[in-house]
């Protein structure tokens, strides 16, 4: 069986449940303990990408600068990677993060909207890093409209086009019919990233393996935006009692997962109701915690409000919005 490669966010999508709060200490403790446990790959950044600390996003608790550097020196074997979002960050960010001795960039845009990361590819790739185009909210478009956007990546010369099931919203079937789509249409590899906000990222992830995926992401515990991510400990170890190579040593992995990252955990990552309505309603997932405070903030059930972003089909980096409908919900009363 081919090679699954493992892409951990544990310290990327996972900054969204700890609300940005990582330090020095924990990112060192973490990259560390992944490399040793041989993933390959291992992203970090603001929760929503570089230059994503900011009042619309919520501020970083130390700066991501400062947190590449810190664990730079302990990513010995794996690649080091940020995500990026254009118009979030730029290229002149890039320029600067580079600095910090980066291996990968993933650039990630709305489903629809491949085009606007096509310079900030360019530079990656014409710098040497290992280069990604992210496509989010992927179940927003048919397969054929998907293939057509990962085709404007593909022709930029891509390592792989990844996959964002961005609200947990996907069916097995469905993420299987995404990737094999582009699979069969793409000369580059595919990847897959899940939110469980239905309880299906471990089944969803699975099935992209099946049609053909070689990267799938995953974190630490689960831990990441509305009811988690993949749990990378648990996929990797299903991965290896199916016969797929990962590189990964199992034990290692579960004893980070274990005994670094569940410690600084916040909360459990469960589906409750609310993050149940980000994958039911097909809202982007890091949009939960925001709904929260505008429910306190306006008295009003945090379900109602997602479901009614949902209606909207807004889309990450409408945060702003979140407050203004809900505002319009309460005149509403």
């Amino acid at each position: 069986m081919a090679k699954i490669n493992i892409y951990d966010t544990t310290m990327r999508d996972g900054s969204h449940a700890v609300s940005h709060s990582y330090t020095e200490e924990q990112v060192r403790a973490i990259a560390g303990g992944l490399d040793e446990a041989g993933v390959g790959f291992i992203e970090l950044t603001h929760g929503d990408g570089l230059g994503g600390s900011s009042y619309n996003y919520g501020f970083s608790k130390v700066n991501e600068l400062d947190l590449l550097r810190a664990a730079r020196p302990v990513v010995k074997n794996a690649k080091l990677g940020i995500l990026m979002i254009p118009g979030v960050g730029t290229i002149e960010d890039l320029e600067v993060c580079r600095e910090t001795e980066i291996d990968a960039v993933r650039l990630a845009t709305h489903c629809t909207e491949a085009d606007v990361a096509i310079q900030h590819i360019k530079y990656a790739k014409k710098n040497g890093l290992f280069t990604v185009g992210f496509l989010m909210m992927v179940h927003m478009i048919s397969a054929e409209e998907l293939l057509e956007q990962a085709k404007i990546f593909d022709d930029l010369g891509v390592d792989y086009v990844n996959l964002a099931d961005s609200s947990g919203h996907m069916l097995p079937h469905e993420v299987s019919e995404k990737v094999s789509t582009l699979v069969n249409g793409l000369s580059c590899p595919v990847g897959y990233h899940a939110h469980n906000n239905l309880a299906l990222a471990m089944g969803n992830s699975i099935a992209a393996v099946e049609a053909g995926a070689q990267y799938v992401d995953v974190t630490c515990r689960g831990l990441g935006a509305g009811a988690g991510n993949c749990q990378g400990e648990v996929l990797a170890s299903v991965l290896d009692m199916m016969g797929y190579e990962t590189g990964i040593d199992i034990y290692k992995l579960q004893d980070v997962a274990e005994e670094i990252v569940e410690p600084l955990m916040h909360r459990p990552q469960t589906i409750n109701t609310s993050s149940l309505m980000l994958g039911y309603a097909g809202v982007y997932s890091s949009f939960l915690l925001h709904a929260y405070k505008a429910a306190e903030r306006f008295d009003l059930p945090a379900r109602d409000i997602l479901f009614e972003l949902g209606k909207r089909k807004m889309v990450g980096g409408q945060e702003d919005m979140i407050v203004d409908v809900a505002y319009e919900m309460s005149q509403k009363r």
